[in-house]
């Protein structure tokens, strides 16, 4: 076996194979090469290590000494994850973690030298992606980064669809959310127009301004759109 490089995280010894890094490139599809792994740790030569490690595999590493500094961070807009040291003086990796509550689009791979059951359980109850404990394997450290890219890309995924949602249902007129909200309480025309006091046929104009505003195909299309949205239906009298 070819080593291309050896490397020390804390108490973990870590040896980066040829064979690994072909293995873990292979992994990484071309717009996974733009993805960021971002580490925070205080110690240098863990920051060093990873480094290493994680741009082998084919993803962008960005390091951190602290809490803070990280934060200061502009906030990505590309998948990313987070390998995060829990014993990070003054604000703690676990402090962190709960600063960064609402970014899903960023999962976070705790590492330690000395966890405990409890901060585990903290951590996982947080929505920690995982927590590794070390010292650990490389290629457990490798598939758990991929994970978190993955899961951080379907975040983004789902947040992009549900702003160009967001967005669509704003472009529509008082009169057509109106319509829409009878339209996917299951009523038709003839009765939304009795609903609202319009004709049939200024309903199926606004019905069609909405479908196509909504970039809808279909009435259950619609429908799940509006759930998606959690968009109340009409009563039905």
């Amino acid at each position: 076996m070819t080593t291309i490089g050896t490397v020390n995280v804390g108490r973990g010894r870590y040896t980066v194979s040829s064979a690994i890094a072909a293995r873990s490139i292979e992994g990484v599809t071309m717009p996974d090469v733009t993805s960021i792994v971002f580490v925070v740790d205080d110690d240098v030569s863990v920051r060093e290590s990873l480094e290493l490690l994680i741009r082998t595999a084919g993803w962008r590493p960005e390091t951190f000494a602290s809490a803070p500094e990280f934060l200061s961070r502009p906030r990505a807009t590309v998948p990313c994850c987070l390998v995060l040291d829990v014993t990070l003086p003054g604000l703690s990796g676990l402090d962190l973690q709960k600063r960064l509550a609402e970014r899903t689009d960023m999962p976070i791979i705790f590492i330690t030298g000395h966890g405990d059951v409890p901060m585990t359980v903290q951590a996982m109850k947080a929505g920690a992606a995982e927590f590794l404990t070390k010292p650990f394997k490389d290629d457990v450290l490798l598939d758990a980064i991929r994970s978190a890219i993955e899961r951080s890309r379907a975040a983004l995924r789902l947040d992009s669809e549900m702003r160009a949602l967001r967005n669509c249902y704003a472009s529509l007129t008082p009169r057509e959310r109106e319509v829409m909200a009878l339209v996917i309480s299951g009523l038709l025309n003839k009765q939304v127009g009795g609903e609202l006091g319009i004709s049939e046929i200024t309903v199926k104009a606004h019905r069609g301004q909405v479908m196509r505003k909504m970039k809808a195909d279909s009435l259950p299309d619609l429908v799940t759109m509006a759930a998606r949205l959690t968009l109340r239906s009409a009563p039905k009298h």
